[in-house]
C-alpha cells in the first residue's frame, strides 16, 4: 500500500472544513443579501411614495385627473418608478407608463386591497400589463375623513422591475461569488502554509528517525522558534532517545567486542548453538579443532560438524536438562586419538525460556598425555631408586647375621653397598639436575651468550680424558677455532660430556670417538651450529632410537646398570639443546657404532 504525506492527511481536511465553513458564509451572506435587498428597496419603494404622497393627494382631491397623470408620467420617469393612483373602488385613474382607461380593475391585487384599507401593502408577482415581474408598495392617501376607521382610501402604488432589484441581488452574488473564491484560493494557501508547518517538524523528525533506525545518532534535532510545545517536546524526547541509544550501542558494541576478543583468545573450543542445534558463535580454538572455517560452521548443526556420538548425546542432555552437563570423552582426529573435557549449558532469555545452549570442549590430550609420563615417570624412578635400595638393604641384613670376624666376606659386601650407593647419588643427582634445567627453561633462566665452541669442546675433552684413557681410547676434535654461537657453557658442556661418556661407555678398548663441528644452513632455521659426537662401540637397534632420549630409557638394560648408567644422560642432552632452540638427532647401526648431532642456532634467536 502506498503512503501518502502528512501534509496530503492534513491539508485535504483542512481544505475541506475551510470550503465547508467558506460556503456555508456565503450562502448564508447572500441569503441575507437578498433579505437585506428585498427589504431595502421596499423601504425606498415606501419614501419614494411618501415623497409625492402629499401631491398626488392634494390633486386627486381637487380632481385634477389631467394634471395627475402628467405629475405621474414625470415622476415616474424622473426615478425610474412606475406610478399609479387608485381610487377605493379598484379604479385606475392615474398611471406613469399605461393609459388609466385601459388598465382593469385592481380592487383584487393584494398590495391595493391593503392600502384601500388604511395599510401599507406590498407584493411581488408578475404584471400581467407590463409582461415583467414587478414589486409593488401601496400605501393609503390621507383624505378629509382619514379619521374614520371605516372610510376607504385612495392608494398611491409604486413599483418597479423585478429584474432591476435581481440585477443588483446578482451584481452582489458575483461579488461575493469572487470574493469567496480569492478567500478560497488563500485558504487553500493558508491550509498548505499550516499543513507544511505542522508536517514539517514531522518529516525531519522521521528522517532523522530513519537515520537512527541506521544507527546514526551524530546530529541531534533542533528545536526551533516556529515548533509548537508539543513538537518540541518530542524533539527534545526523541534526542533524549538517541543519546541513550547510543550510549547503550556503544555498550552492547564493547561488550561484544570483548566478548569476541576473549572468545578467540580462549584456548577452549567454544560453540554456541540454538534450541535446534545449529551453531550461531564458534570461536577460532573451536574451528582449529573441528578443521572447519568459521563461515561454514555457521547455521550448520553440530551433528555435521562434531560426527561424534558422544558429543551429540551430551549436546541433547544439556538441552533437555536444567543442570550444567559436563564429561570427559574421547574422539579421533586425523589418525590421532585426543581427548575432550564437554562443559554444556543452557541459554536462557530475561523471561527464563531457553533459547539455546553454551558448548565447550577443552583437549586435554597433552594433560593425559603428561598425567601418563608423570606415571610412568614416578614408576620408573620408583624402580630405579628401589634397585639399588633393595640391594643396599639386602647386603646390609647379609652382614647383619654375617660373622663380624669374617672381614673379607664383610668388606665385599660393602662395596657392593658403596657401588649401589653411588648409583643411587648418581640417579639423584640426575634427576635434580634434569629438574633444575626444566625449571630454568620454564622460567626462561637460560640466557645464551656468544660463546667459542672450541673452548667449550676443550673443557668437555679435560673431564672426559680420564675416562677415555681407561679404556685406551682416543679422542679427536676437528673444530674451527673462531667459530661462535650464543649458548649457556655451562649447560652446553654437561651436554657434549654426557654424549662423550655414553660414547666411551658403549666403545670397545682402544677403539676412538670422534668429534666434528661445521656449519650447515637449515631450511627455514638459518645458519646452524652443528656438533657431532660419532662412536664405533657397539651401536644401537633401529627401534630403540624413537625412545632413546626419554626419561630412564636404556637400548640394553642390563648393560646400561653394569657400566653404572641411570638412564637419564640422553634426556637431559635434549633438554639442554632444545633450551638453545636447538634440537639432537642420532643415527647408529648395531655393530657400526652411533652418531649424536646436535644442531643449535649460529645467531641470537628472539625469545
Amino acid at each position: 500500500m502506498q503512503l501518502k504525506k502528512l501534509v496530503w492527511h492534513i491539508f485535504p481536511a483542512n481544505l475541506a472544513v475551510t470550503l465547508c465553513s467558506l460556503l456555508a458564509i456565503l450562502w448564508y451572506s447572500s441569503t441575507a443579501l437578498d433579505q437585506f435587498h428585498s427589504k431595502w428597496t421596499e423601504t425606498a419603494l415606501q419614501n419614494r411614495a411618501y415623497l409625492i404622497e402629499e401631491q398626488i393627494a392634494l390633486l386627486v382631491a381637487k380632481d385634477r385627473k389631467k394634471e395627475l397623470n402628467t405629475f405621474c408620467r414625470r415622476i415616474g420617469r424622473k426615478s425610474s418608478t412606475r406610478i399609479t393612483v387608485i381610487n377605493p373602488s379598484g379604479t385606475v385613474i392615474a398611471d406613469s407608463d399605461e393609459n388609466p382607461e385601459k388598465l382593469g380593475d385592481h380592487s383584487n391585487r393584494p398590495e391595493i386591497k391593503s392600502a384601500i384599507s388604511g395599510k401599507i401593502g406590498t407584493n411581488l408577482r408578475f404584471s400581467s400589463s407590463l409582461g415583467v415581474k414587478m414589486l409593488y408598495v401601496a400605501i393609503p392617501l390621507p383624505g378629509p375623513s382619514a379619521a374614520d376607521k371605516n372610510e376607504k382610501f385612495h392608494v398611491l402604488r409604486v413599483s418597479m422591475p423585478a429584474s432591476a432589484i435581481e440585477q443588483t441581488l446578482r451584481d452582489l452574488r458575483v461579488k461575493v461569488a469572487i470574493s469567496g473564491i480569492i478567500v478560497a484560493l488563500l485558504a487553500m494557501l493558508a491550509a498548505i502554509i499550516i499543513s507544511k508547518r505542522i508536517s514539517k517538524p514531522l518529516e525531519e523528525m522521521t528522517r532523522r528517525a530513519e537515520q537512527f533506525a541506521r544507527e546514526n545518532f551524530s546530529s541531534p534535532l533542533a528545536v526551533t522558534s516556529d515548533c509548537s510545545l508539543e513538537v518540541g517536546t518530542l524533539v527534545n524526547a526523541m534526542n533524549s532517545m538517541a543519546f541513550k541509544l547510543q550510549e547503550r550501542i556503544d555498550t552492547i558494541v564493547n561488550q561484544r567486542n570483548e566478548l569476541q576478543t576473549i572468545l578467540a583468545s580462549m584456548a577452549e573450543a567454544i560453540m554456541v548453538i540454538d534450541n535446534d542445534k545449529h551453531v550461531t558463535t564458534i570461536n577460532a580454538s573451536a574451528c582449529r579443532l573441528l578443521k572447519i572455517p568459521a563461515e561454514k560452521a555457521i547455521g550448520r548443526s553440530t551433528q555435521a560438524i562434531l560426527r561424534n556420538i558422544d558429543i551429540e548425546r551430551l549436546v541433547d542432555t544439556t538441552l533437555a536438562g536444567p543442570e550444567a552437563v559436563a564429561e570427559e570423552i574421547s574422539m579421533v582426529k586425523g589418525a590421532k586419538k585426543i581427548f575432550l573435557q564437554y562443559s554444556g549449558v543452557r541459554l536462557l532469555d530475561s523471561n527464563g525460556h531457553q533459547f539455546g545452549a553454551v558448548v565447550v570442549l577443552n583437549d586435554v590430550t597433552h594433560i593425559r598425555r603428561l598425567e601418563n609420563v608423570r606415571r610412568e615417570f614416578v614408576a620408573n624412578v620408583s624402580h630405579e631408586l628401589m634397585t639399588p635400595l633393595t640391594s643396599i638393604k639386602g647386603y646390609t641384613e647379609t652382614i647383619l647375621d654375617t660373622d663380624p670376624n669374617d672381614r673379607e666376606q664383610t668388606r665385599k659386601f660393602l662395596e657392593i653397598i658403596l657401588r649401589q650407593s653411588n648409583r643411587l647419588q648418581a640417579i639423584v643427582n640426575d634427576l635434580l639436575e634434569l629438574s633444575r634445567i626444566e625449571k630454568e627453561i620454564e622460567y626462561n633462566e637460560i640466557h645464551p651468550v656468544p660463546t667459542r665452541v672450541r673452548s667449550i669442546l676443550d673443557e668437555a675433552l679435560q673431564v672426559c680424558s680420564l675416562k677415555a684413557a681407561e679404556k685406551e681410547m682416543t679422542i679427536r676434535l676437528n673444530c674451527p677455532t673462531e667459530l661462535m654461537a650464543p649458548m649457556d657453557g655451562q649447560l652446553m658442556e654437561q651436554a657434549i660430556v654426557n654424549l662423550l661418556v655414553n660414547a666411551i661407555k658403549y666403545s670397545n678398548p682402544s677403539s676412538k670417538v670422534e668429534i666434528r663441528v661445521g656449519l650447515r644452513t637449515a631450511k627455514n632455521h638459518g645458519e646452524m651450529v652443528e656438533i657431532s659426537v660419532q662412536d664405533y662401540g657397539v651401536g644401537i637397534g633401529q627401534e630403540h632410537l624413537p625412545f632413546l632420549f626419554d626419561r630412564f630409557y636404556r637400548s640394553d638394560k642390563d648393560r646400561s646398570r653394569k657400566l653404572g648408567g641411570t638412564g637419564l644422560g640422553l634426556a637431559i642432552v635434549k633438554h639442554i639443546v632444545q633450551a638453545h632452540q636447538g634440537r639432537v638427532e642420532v643415527e647408529s647401526e648395531v655393530g657400526h657404532g652411533s652418531v649424536f648431532t646436535i644442531f643449535i642456532p649460529a645467531t641470537q634467536l628472539p625469545g
